[in-house]
């Protein structure tokens, strides 16, 4: 299967809400809101009560207003086992909003064509994935799902897959979606993530707003969680079955909510599973770009 060059297109145009910009004080419209689950890959037993509690959470929040979509960001069937695939398939597939995922390093314990296969079980079946990598048209910004090649890195036709793409969108603004950020952005395990060198020019590109990842399964208390190098905003989303940094004596699973707004305003909130209101001390804020197909460094 020649998965690396076919291409979903998904359009998720709706309807605005009403609210007021805290940036600017005038009115402004929810445009978009979309939440993103993290790891889950429990072990030693394919049992997922972090991944139960944030679907009931997510659903909650869709009947009382708006939830456009969920992402994830792989890693949910640990080593890709079968047994995992079936028992995290019978929650997700209990998800109302469409569910948007991707492999990480641990679907890549099994073959892309079971991923896929899965992808599907996952949304129930009301949505069919031709491949792992795929573009969500999302109204006001694009998102681009990058599933790796290998592991959590990518190959010199991946990383040209996702250059491509931001380069089709120069004059829109991109989220990027991949399991694991580039090697060094997370210091508490700065070796791990994308290191092919490559992944540089993707983030050079001045329409890419920000690169959303799990992987490190980092404890939010104890870490910095999101932040912003050069003119690109770097979310983590934690795991939710498990927290490994900066050790694994303390576990809160927790899952994240993106409210864009129409004055380009982007609200990333967190949630800790069963609680209805936002952590405030995780908020974490920025403003979309206007782009006109430059590079950043142009």
């Amino acid at each position: 299967m020649n998965w690396m060059r076919s291409l979903l297109v998904v359009s998720m145009w709706g309807f605005a809400v009403g609210v007021t910009s805290h940036a600017t004080g005038a009115a402004a419209d929810v445009v978009l809101r979309f939440a993103v689950l993290g790891d889950a890959e429990p072990k030693p037993d394919p049992v997922f009560p972090g991944l139960e509690q944030a679907v009931a959470d997510v659903n909650a929040m869709a009947k009382q207003g708006r939830m456009d979509f969920v992402v994830g960001v792989g890693d949910i069937a640990h080593k890709g086992t079968l047994v995992q695939y079936e028992a995290a398939a019978e929650v997700l597939a209990r998800l109302e909003p469409p569910f948007y995922p991707i492999m990480g390093n641990e679907e890549h314990g099994s073959t892309v064509e079971r991923f896929l296969e899965f992808a599907a079980k996952w949304t129930d079946g009301r949505q069919r994935f031709e491949s792992p990598r795929y573009v969500v048209d999302a109204g006001p910004v694009d998102l681009i799902f990058a599933s790796p090649d290998h592991g959590r890195d990518f190959d010199d036709g991946g990383i040209a897959w996702i250059r491509g793409e931001l380069d089709a969108r120069a004059t829109k603004p991109v989220m990027l979606v991949v399991h694991g950020a580039q090697v060094g952005v997370y210091p508490e395990n700065g070796d791990k993530g994308v290191a092919h060198p490559g992944f540089a020019e993707v983030v050079a590109r001045a329409n890419l707003a920000a690169v959303i990842s799990g992987d490190l399964h980092m404890d939010m208390d104890r870490v910095q969680h999101s932040k912003r190098i050069g003119h690109v905003h770097y979310l983590h989303v934690p795991g939710l079955e498990r927290t490994k940094i900066p050790d694994e004596t303390r576990h809160v699973p927790m899952f994240r909510v993106f409210t864009v707004y129409s004055d380009r305003r982007v609200v990333v909130d967190t949630h800790r599973a069963g609680e209805a209101d936002p952590l405030e001390r995780h908020a974490y804020a920025f403003t979309l770009p206007v782009v006109d197909g430059r590079t950043a460094a142009d």
